[in-house]
């Protein structure tokens, strides 16, 4: 009986460990975040992209050893963040989506002195399909987070939403 209880205490505790790990990092944790804020402004849900994932990851791998804020360049829309300690997927997207007190939608501009633009590719209507990743820096121990947006948005001049 006491072999038991220790196997099933063990089993409880990697479910557990399992749970935490993935705890607001996953594909369901992301869109949720997005789609809430979406929401908020009547823009549909995004779906998630096992493509733009797919290149989210790749590109949060090339920044595993430096943690820079460096935008890959390719033909995603994008965000990026980064955040020491316990720093979430979850996280980012909630700092991105803050950006929303900047955004004035009558002006389709910023609060001078600030950036919405995290926050506008967020919510931009035609963004449909979402891909992100996160990976945990080696050179000072952050978290790396980046969300790829298909088809990208953020074109001057038009408005998100």
């Amino acid at each position: 009986m006491g072999s038991f209880k220790l196997s099933y205490a063990i089993v409880c505790f990697l479910a557990l460990a399992m749970f935490q790990t993935h705890a607001q990092n996953s594909q369901q944790d992301y869109l949720n975040c997005h789609n809430a804020a979406r929401a908020q402004v009547g823009v549909g849900n995004m779906v998630w992209n096992a493509t733009v994932a797919a290149y989210a990851q790749n590109y949060a791998n090339q920044r595993i050893e430096d943690c820079n804020l460096v935008h890959s360049g390719g033909p995603y829309g994008e965000n990026l963040a980064e955040g020491s300690g316990t720093f979430t997927g979850t996280a980012a997207v909630n700092l991105w989506v803050a950006e929303k007190s900047y955004y004035d939608y009558t002006t389709n501009t910023c609060a001078s002195g600030h950036v919405c633009g995290h926050y506008t590719q967020v919510v931009w209507r035609d963004s449909v399909q979402l891909g992100c990743a996160r990976v945990q820096c080696t050179n000072n121990g952050w978290w790396f987070v980046i969300c790829s947006y298909y088809p990208p948005g953020n074109y001057i001049g038009q408005s998100p939403y």
